[in-house]
């Protein structure tokens, strides 16, 4: 498992990329379908306060504030010893800490658009002008490996005229470290 979600959705369609671009649309669609009503569906059955991934991840956290001492100043204010270094804290519902977006009726509604399924091809209605477009392939092809990636200059190295570099011992144009006046010389 990634958290990298293209990476995921990578391999999930290893087999749909080497059919042709429809059929290949069509999967990623199902599979998005899927997983939109695969998700939802979680969400509607959680009846924690947070959703599932987020309540471990506060359980974890609350087991591992048990070597923590809490000593309270008022029925609200508590200070909170961890391995040598004071906390202040205010009494609160664990769940109150944790951003509503977390929350399974906030979850439920990222997942309220459905993803529709496509009708037939045989089904659709195309105007004839565009049934009768012809498209070709590109004229030109892409060469072969990874694209070079062109850095951005900074300001200052735009400014600085070609070929002219600056020493890195001492900082100034026009000598290298080699020759730098200022360089540590062995005797």
């Amino acid at each position: 498992m990634t958290s990298n979600i293209a990476e995921s959705i990578n391999a999930t369609l290893v087999s749909a990329k080497e059919l042709p671009i429809y059929d290949f649309l069509a999967e990623v669609r199902k599979m998005f379908g899927r997983w939109n009503c695969s998700n939802r569906k979680e969400a509607t059955q959680t009846y924690m306060t947070l959703g599932k991934k987020y309540q471990e991840m506060l359980e974890l956290n609350e087991t591992m504030c048990t070597r923590m001492t809490a000593v309270p100043s008022t029925e609200y204010l508590h200070t909170v010893n961890d391995g040598g270094r004071n906390y202040t804290s205010k009494f609160l519902m664990p769940e109150e800490y944790c951003s509503s977006y977390y929350k399974p009726s906030t979850i439920v509604m990222t997942y309220d658009v459905p993803v529709y399924p496509l009708p037939d091809k045989n089904d659709w209605n195309i105007p004839e002008h565009v049934a009768e477009e012809v498209v070709l392939p590109p004229k030109w092809k892409r060469p072969p490996g990874r694209p070079k990636k062109k850095r951005d200059k900074n300001l200052s190295e735009l400014m600085l005229p070609k070929n002219q570099h600056s020493c890195s011992i001492c900082g100034q144009e026009g000598h290298n470290k080699r020759t730098c006046r200022n360089a540590p010389r062995n005797k």
